[in-house]
């Protein structure tokens, strides 16, 4: 499996997850091959750290620069 190429995911199903993701929300994506490999992606949870889950937890999705170039400066990446 390789590593999704979209840096945004959207929580679809959070079963056994309520504490930690948030249904509908986006999370960004933090890039990890090795975990790619098991179908697994790195976010920053609601704890505030990062963890992986399994990808079927969610749908990837793209948006356009400006957007992306905002939601990166609300988590201060930017």
């Amino acid at each position: 499996m390789r590593q999704p190429t979209k840096q945004f995911a959207l929580c679809i199903d959070n079963t056994d997850y309520e504490a930690s993701l948030i249904l509908n929300k986006v999370y960004r994506i933090l890039p990890d091959p090795v975990a790619a490999k098991d179908d697994l992606i790195r976010i920053i949870d609601e704890s505030g750290e990062d963890y992986l889950f399994h990808k079927s937890h969610f749908v990837f999705v793209d948006f356009p620069k400006g957007v992306k170039k905002r939601i990166l400066a609300l988590e201060g990446v930017a």
